[in-house]
């Protein structure tokens, strides 16, 4: 079952937007378009831009379901197949550097130019642009910069208010970046919540808000300072707001990698009682830096547990590059060796990834059958 069968939310008016993904749709620097086509609560994606995949489907193309959503070749013809100027262009695009380039540069200027309001997930404020700031002034559009923290004086510190919070949480942790972390969080909290099991997701990268996520932080933007503060801030806040039965925290880059620290505050902040590991068995490199090689799941496991007061309860498949008998043997290759329960979560029935959480934690299903009576 894929994001396209669970429980869908009703969009807001004026959302429909187009997501500009030039030469990376599909690939890693290509998750936040990849994201927002299969999952998407705030906007309705009417098109994705990526003339070297112009023609498929792109449901069809990342996960082999068609969902409706054409990939196009440029703007223009984006425009003519919605039928009118949409209200958003969303930069899909998410680079290690976080850097546009000129020829992205003059993409987003043109829809600028027709009247779209801009959403920039980098790390290049656009705001601060002054190419653009004039450009948005002139045609009366707006840019959200997602990464753009707010002031200091309203980040948090960490101050120890996690420990009040009495619900189980789970990070969906990995073994690199742009690995799927994302992709198998929003999915489990679907899966959960569809059980009866009320789950409520934390979002730590800009993917996630764009996508619509009440409750989350762009942590790679922060000063590492306020990092487990805002991370414990979140937590809290959907605990107070929401009274979940389960949190689950979406994960960002990997403890083991040299580029970022942001899984270090992910532990540290929101205190998680389990861990989901997400492997790419056929990554041999590290995506962004092919000069260093890629942890094993064992590495990672041990590093993950010696580093925090948590326990890792099951490995999720990146099943890039791996037909369906590799899939199936690494499934079973990793259940022998760490006795854990492994799944792909987009190969594979959701109802194992809600397994796999069920026997970490056996009374959330419990208190599910308790409040139905």
């Amino acid at each position: 079952m894929l994001d396209s069968e669970l429980v869908t939310i009703p969009l807001p008016v004026g959302s429909t937007a187009i997501v500009y993904c030039e030469g990376q749709f599909g690939e890693q620097d290509g998750k936040t378009a990849n994201g927002l086509v299969r999952h998407s609560e705030k906007y309705e994606i009417l098109s994705v831009i990526d003339s070297t995949q112009r023609g498929t489907d792109a449901g069809m193309f990342l996960d082999g379901v068609a969902n409706g959503i054409p990939v196009l070749a440029d703007l223009a013809e984006a425009i003519a197949h919605a039928g009118r100027v949409p209200d958003y262009l969303i930069c899909g695009v998410a680079p290690a550097d976080g850097l546009l380039s000129p020829a992205q540069r003059v993409v987003l200027l043109d829809g600028i130019a027709r009247g779209m309001h801009i959403i920039n997930g980098l790390h290049e404020f656009l705001n601060d642009d002054l190419e653009f700031a004039a450009a948005s002034l002139l045609a009366g559009v707006t840019i959200t910069d997602v990464r753009r923290p707010k002031e200091k004086r309203d980040l948090h510190l960490f101050s120890g208010r996690i420990f009040d919070v009495p619900c189980p949480r789970i990070a969906v942790l990995g073994t690199d970046g742009a690995i799927g972390k994302r992709t198998t969080a929003t999915l489990l909290v679907q899966s959960l919540n569809a059980r009866g099991i009320k789950a409520v997701l934390i979002g730590t990268g800009q993917t996630t808000l764009i996508q619509g996520g009440k409750y989350g932080v762009a942590l790679d933007a922060l000063v590492p300072q306020f990092c487990s503060g805002e991370v414990e801030n979140q937590v809290v806040a959907a605990y107070e707001g929401e009274n979940p039965d389960i949190i689950i925290v979406e994960g960002q880059g990997a403890l083991s990698h040299p580029a970022y620290l942001t899984s270090a505050h992910i532990l540290r902040g929101s205190r998680p009682a389990g861990i989901i590991v997400q492997h790419a068995p056929k990554r041999t490199v590290l995506g962004d830096f092919p000069m260093v090689m890629m942890p094993t799941v064992a590495s990672e496991i041990a590093l993950i547990e010696a580093f925090a007061d948590t326990r890792v309860i099951g490995v999720t498949i990146n099943h890039e590059h791996m037909s369906d008998d590799e899939i199936g043997a690494a499934i079973d290759e990793y259940e022998l060796d760490f006795g854990l329960p492994a799944t792909d979560p987009l190969t594979r029935p959701l109802d194992r990834l809600v397994e796999m959480v069920l026997l970490a934690f056996p009374t959330l299903e419990a208190s599910r059958a308790s409040s139905a009576r």
